[in-house]
């Protein structure tokens, strides 16, 4: 019911790399696909990797991927032109049984705006890798366990 899966949309608690390296904690809800989801044998947890949707054009096209407009009102997200970000990452750990700390209901009862097509989601995880490759690639670790006992 909550595994993550490669492609889905979901709305997330994103904290870009500067905002940690002023030592927030917490970022701006928003559409984020997810690129990566690998399970972790010993508690059937998963490591997902999460890029951002922003309406902020690319100052580096090789950092993005625009989506379309016929993609975006599909997920119903809003007219504007959007793009994956592909320089920098939110790393999560999934827990088996419930949706991580920061996941946000997008509509009563659903915690997805839907799936990004294959195509667009490979491109965008080829540029994640390229940036990796290149050591340009900005991964925020995020852990929100002791979140849930607040």
């Amino acid at each position: 019911m909550f595994d993550p899966k490669v492609g889905l949309v979901i709305r997330y608690d994103f904290l870009w790399r500067d905002d940690a390296a002023k030592g927030l904690e917490h970022g701006k809800d928003r559409p984020c696909t997810i690129v990566v989801a690998r399970r972790n044998e010993a508690d059937n947890s998963h490591t997902v990797l999460l890029c951002p949707i922003t309406h902020s054009p690319p100052s580096n096209p090789v950092q993005s991927v625009e989506i379309p407009p016929r993609v975006c009102a599909h997920l119903g997200l809003d007219e504007k032109t959007s793009w994956i970000k592909t320089d920098q990452i939110n790393q999560v750990i999934w827990p088996d049984d419930r949706l991580p700390f920061g996941v946000t209901p997008v509509r009563d009862g659903e915690w997805t705006y839907g799936e990004m097509p294959a195509q667009l989601n490979r491109k965008a995880l080829q540029q994640v890798r390229f940036a990796s490759k290149g050591r340009s690639l900005s991964v925020t670790r995020r852990s929100h366990d002791n979140e849930w006992e607040r």
